[in-house]
């Protein structure tokens, strides 16, 4: 089995000890995402523009989302992430789980974590 980790280079990988996304046995497991912004439907854009980079560069994309898993601290929060998450998915949605949990820092209000198989 080959294994291939993609990093998106950012500062918590090194120090926290993960990559961003881990391409094996046919599936891409992206982990989990924040994004920068004031409110949960910003970080959720942003959140997904770093996934998509990740996809993009293992060779699939949202199209092939099997499995995604959303947290935020407060469930009221998700709604609004609703039309931005229907959009990405588009006619191809992901078997989906919404928890809610505490995140690593009081300024994040959504994390997206998402499994995808290759294509082809």
């Amino acid at each position: 089995m080959t294994i291939r980790r993609i990093s998106s280079g950012g500062p918590f990988e090194a120090k926290v000890g993960y990559c961003r996304a881990v391409v094996a046995n046919g599936f891409v497991h992206v982990s989990g995402t924040v994004g920068e912004g004031p409110d949960a439907a910003s970080q959720c854009r942003a959140a997904l523009k770093t996934i998509g980079a990740a996809l993009e560069e293992a060779g699939a994309s949202f199209a092939d989302a099997v499995r995604v898993h959303y947290y935020l601290p407060d469930a009221s929060e998700f709604e609004p992430c609703w039309p931005i998450l229907a959009e990405t998915f588009g006619a191809n949605p992901p078997a989906a789980t919404m928890l809610e949990c505490a995140l690593i820092a009081p300024e994040y209000r959504i994390e997206i974590e998402l499994t995808a198989a290759l294509p082809g």
